[in-house]
């Protein structure tokens, strides 16, 4: 069995979750900054953004606009755009990270271990052959090879390439 093992999560994980908060893809979608909101690229009906808590390098979310947890009411027009999304990122990340393989999925309702169980969104996670190496499960480290700003300039570029 493998691991994907995240502590660098933790300072998400420990968070004060009494507070409500905005839902930050309905907050993210509003405003005019992409790149400060990480986001890489915009449809009609969802977007695609990196996750500011990766797992890996490139780990995105694709989010519908509108805001909903209910996955089976999604239109046919945001689930159709979410699979599409979907296989563009994996060609962008593909072209520009040469990830092995990818994790990809949705935790739906606070019980799956959604982090955000208000606002569906679909996870793609880059993976490379020893990424759970002895830095992050002994030395409670994870080496990341760009920072944020930096990936979302590489993916952002090319989403507008293959698009």
């Amino acid at each position: 069995m493998d691991y994907l093992w995240a502590p660098w999560r933790i300072e998400y994980i420990r968070r004060d979750k009494s507070k409500k908060e905005a839902c930050i893809f309905c907050q993210k979608a509003s405003e005019d900054d992409d790149k400060k909101n990480l986001i890489v690229y915009r449809g009609k009906t969802a977007f695609v953004l990196l996750n500011l808590y990766p797992y890996n390098n490139g780990h995105l979310m694709i989010a519908p606009y509108r805001h909903t947890h209910d996955f089976i009411n999604l239109s046919d027009e945001e689930s159709a755009e979410i699979d599409k999304l979907t296989k563009l990122s994996l060609k962008v990340l593909e072209m520009c990270l040469k990830p092995q393989g990818f994790n990809l999925g949705m935790n739906l309702g606070n019980v799956s271990g959604a982090g955000i169980a208000d606002h569906i969104h679909r996870h793609i996670v880059p993976r490379w052959l020893g990424d759970t190496n002895f830095m992050p499960v002994t030395g409670n480290t994870k080496v990341m090879l760009h920072g944020l700003q930096e990936t979302w300039l590489e993916l952002h570029k090319a989403f507008q390439t293959l698009s």
